[in-house]
């Protein structure tokens, strides 16, 4: 996507905002032809500046996450975000032109960063990762190590292997009942999927309602799929498939969700099991790019990180579940783990207050105690519109178990009939072996 007069209008007001500025990259190491990579920076001034890096890749930081840069101005934080490249406002080259695959890797997003400490005259700074970005808060303890004051990875990134422990945490948790909290809906889930709805594309979607709402939330929808209602089903399938779509400067995948494929391989190979994240990710993903190689061998890497870290690992996590933080923080010498017992995936977009009081103790030097305070911390409000979604799935929940089964029959053949996104296949039976 070229940048066209609506793009300009939209980048030049991005642009203008307080605090934000470009640095000159290379393209690609070593080139000649260079682009402009976008940073803001907000809130007063620091030695060691609080630097975030959001998920994905596709994510953008100079509009997405306005609100949370102005609230930890508030909270007195100094915080640098930087766009990636490829993504918003640091997507083109000097022509206007999308920049090339070569210059999408992960070495040089991490370059990047040390670029943009540079231009603000930064020595070290405090790294904040969240998911993806902790691949790439990592990747700087790796290259530019000289560079961390210390470090938070929030629901972190350990390997190309992780879609391993992804696998075991789903089945562990929907299929094997292994936590009380699950272990009712076990052998719902498991009736299910012998039935043919919770297809490895549904079972990504259950595991966000839990992670999300919780047991009892998910324990409705089951219900609900038992009795063959799926409108609220079939809503939410097409829901989250909104929320993969391409937003400019929010969120844009097109370019760089090759990163993820091709060096961390997100998509992984399918093991011919039930609810395997691997086949979900292809289904949606069908143009997904192949692994190839990862960057860092971080089991090797991360016991010479010699900085203070925490990590932060929400217990309903089950994208990068709690066992990959878990064997993180063994291999950091000292770090210290903060389990957010309701918490989902990400709490900087899930638990933003919990998030940045994290980023305060480390800040303060009060790392040791956060563990203690993990509870608390979980206590604190969540992002106001995950709430009121997580409200209106369950308000909607309700009314559609009460609605008569006739008014149910009269629409239930053209639903059933759009498996939307593979959601939703109810009346497609087919056997599924449990196991791990």
């Amino acid at each position: 996507m070229t940048l066209n007069a609506k793009r300009r209008r939209v980048h030049d007001k991005l642009a203008a905002l307080p605090g934000v500025r470009p640095v000159r990259r290379p393209v690609t190491p070593g080139a000649s032809e260079h682009f402009d990579l976008f940073y803001v920076r907000t809130g007063r001034k620091s030695a060691h500046p609080l630097v975030i890096i959001p998920g994905g890749p596709g994510v953008a930081s100079v509009q997405m996450y306005r609100g949370l840069r102005r609230r930890a101005a508030a909270e007195g934080l100094d915080v640098i975000m930087i766009e990636h490249r490829g993504v918003g406002m640091s997507r083109h080259d000097d022509s206007g032109a999308d920049l090339p695959a070569a210059a999408l890797t992960i070495d040089q997003v991490v370059d990047d960063v040390a670029a943009v400490l540079d231009d603000a005259q930064v020595d070290k700074a405090v790294i904040y990762g969240t998911s993806y970005g902790t691949y790439i808060a990592a990747g700087i303890g790796v290259r530019h190590p000289g560079r961390v004051q210390a470090m938070i990875l929030d629901s972190p990134l350990l390997s190309n292997r992780d879609i391993e422990a992804v696998r075991e945490a789903i089945r562990g948790l929907l299929l094997n009942g292994d936590d009380p909290e699950t272990a009712e809906l076990a052998p719902k889930v498991r009736r299910l999927v012998d039935d043919g709805v919770l297809t490895p594309a549904a079972g990504q979607l259950a595991a966000a309602v839990y992670g999300y709402g919780g047991a009892q939330l998910l324990d409705r929808q089951l219900n609900l799929l038992l009795r063959g209602r799926t409108w609220l089903w079939t809503g939410l399938g097409r829901l989250g498939k909104l929320a993969i779509r391409k937003a400019p400067y929010r969120n844009e995948v097109d370019l760089v969700g090759r990163i993820g494929f091709r060096e961390l391989n997100y998509a992984g190979e399918p093991d011919g099991l039930p609810l395997d994240p691997s086949e979900a990710i292809r289904e949606f993903l069908s143009d997904a790019t192949g692994f190839e190689a990862e960057p860092y061998d971080l089991i090797a890497e991360m016991p010479k990180f010699d900085w203070p870290t925490v990590l932060v690992s929400g217990s309903r996590d089950l994208t990068t579940p709690p066992a990959v933080a878990e064997r993180v923080a063994s291999l950091i010498p000292d770090a210290v783990l903060v389990r957010l017992p309701t918490t989902a995936h990400s709490a900087l977009d899930t638990h933003e207050r919990a998030a940045l009081a994290i980023a305060k103790a480390v800040q303060h030097g009060d790392i040791e105690g956060l563990p203690a305070r993990a509870r608390a911390l979980d206590a604190l409000p969540g992002r106001a519109g995950l709430r009121l979604l997580v409200s209106a799935i369950a308000a909607a929940a309700a009314v559609e178990g009460a609605l008569p089964a006739v008014v149910q029959r009269v629409v239930r053949a053209p639903l059933l009939h759009e498996a939307d996104g593979g959601v939703v296949q109810v009346g497609q039976p087919r056997r599924a072996e449990v196991g791990q």
